[in-house]
């Protein structure tokens, strides 16, 4: 399936007509939550299935039954991963269960493949996040993998789901590396956008450049107080920030708005099996710091050098990774290096959004030294 996309905005004449994807129908947001959602899932339909990991439905489906009692639903794991075999196996779950509602419940990649299941099968979608890792369960994006976790396309969606329930009781049962996995994808929005579209004039993506730039300005404030403090008001304002603001920038921004190097290198580590141990968000983190590395070597940009010595303290302070030992990537070979960096160094990759061109050697560079002292010292 190829890459599916957004018209290009910057090209759209006052007469054209374009499609943007800005935020789901409706959005529950609070504590317990799903307890009350049952009303607004029942007006989406009455057989629904029900689309999540092995474990998450195991824990999760005591809660949901209560809430889904006067329907008739049916249940399907999205195991291996959001892939092309998994889809195909869940569209006949679909048609033989009579599903007219796909519910989607876990983290990225079971949303991810709740969202696109639905798309194919032209049917609603309810997302139902139980971490804060990233904003999947707003967006109206799906990324597809391979059986064994191999970033393969990402598919554009006809909208964003119809329902979105953000339960804080669930979320706050996730691991907390999560919640700071989700900050550091987050994160990205503004070192991308401001790259992809900083410098657009258009009323939109200058509002999603702004928002992304509060964004990271929320997270600085407030994630150390929020680790320290989960359930909290502050918790809440974060959690928040990583999936619906998140959501928010991505919906007005649009096809223009993209992922540009972080996302890349999450996108070539993602074909290494060692670093499948790294969650999402912790690659693309990384990935931040390997793009404002590039900027630093190709461009001799000092302000990237500024930003990244930031990100490092902060990286420090609530426990993203900052090298590829921190991925569990310390014994990578060359070899696994080179293959990653060609990968998000390939043509159709969102990297070369970046002002200048680059090729796998710089990117293995920039990947090796993220934590390098000064720019001085790379020019040495």
């Amino acid at each position: 399936m190829p890459n599916q996309s957004l018209p290009d905005l910057s090209t759209q004449t006052a007469s054209s007509l374009f499609s943007l994807c800005v935020a789901p129908g409706r959005v529950l947001r609070g504590q317990k939550a799903l307890s009350q959602a049952g009303e607004a899932i029942a007006r989406l339909g009455h057989r629904p299935l029900i689309v999540g990991g092995d474990r998450t439905l195991a824990v999760t489906l005591p809660q949901l039954q209560a809430v889904l009692e006067q329907l008739s639903f049916a249940t399907a794991s999205y195991s291996p991963d959001c892939s092309e075999a998994s889809l195909g196996s869940l569209r006949q779950a679909a048609t033989d269960s009579q599903a007219d509602l796909i519910i989607g419940i876990g983290g990225g990649k079971a949303l991810d493949t709740a969202k696109l299941l639905a798309h194919q099968c032209g049917l609603p979608v309810v997302t139902i996040p139980t971490s804060a890792a990233t904003c999947a369960a707003w967006t109206a994006l799906s990324n597809v993998y391979s059986d064994t976790g191999a970033f393969l396309y990402d598919v554009s969606l006809d909208r964003c789901p119809d329902l979105l329930v953000l339960d804080y009781d669930l979320i706050q049962t996730a691991p907390q590396r999560t919640l700071v996995a989700g900050i550091g994808d987050a994160l990205a929005k503004w070192y991308e956008a401001s790259v992809s579209s900083g410098h657009s004039e258009q009323s939109l993506l200058i509002a999603a450049v702004q928002q992304a730039r509060v964004l990271r300005d929320i997270l600085f404030q407030k994630s150390a107080a929020a680790l320290l403090e989960p359930g909290s008001e502050v918790w809440r304002d974060v959690v928040d920030a990583t999936i619906l603001l998140a959501g928010v920038i991505g919906g007005l921004g649009g096809a223009q708005c993209r992922t540009v190097a972080a996302h890349a290198v999450h996108n070539g580590l993602t074909h290494i099996p060692a670093a499948h141990g790294a969650i999402h968000g912790e690659k693309v983190a990384y990935g931040i710091l390997a793009q404002l590395r590039l900027e630093e070597m190709v461009q001799g940009n000092q302000l990237a050098a500024t930003a990244r010595q930031q990100l490092l303290k902060f990286y420090a302070e609530i426990g993203l990774p900052q090298t590829l030992e921190d991925l569990g990537l310390g014994d990578i070979t060359l070899a696994q290096l080179r293959q990653a960096a060609e990968i998000a160094c390939a043509a159709n990759s969102d990297i070369h959004r970046l002002p200048f061109k680059v090729v796998p050697d710089e990117l293995m560079a920039a990947m090796v030294s993220t934590t390098i002292g000064h720019l001085s010292i790379a020019n040495g």
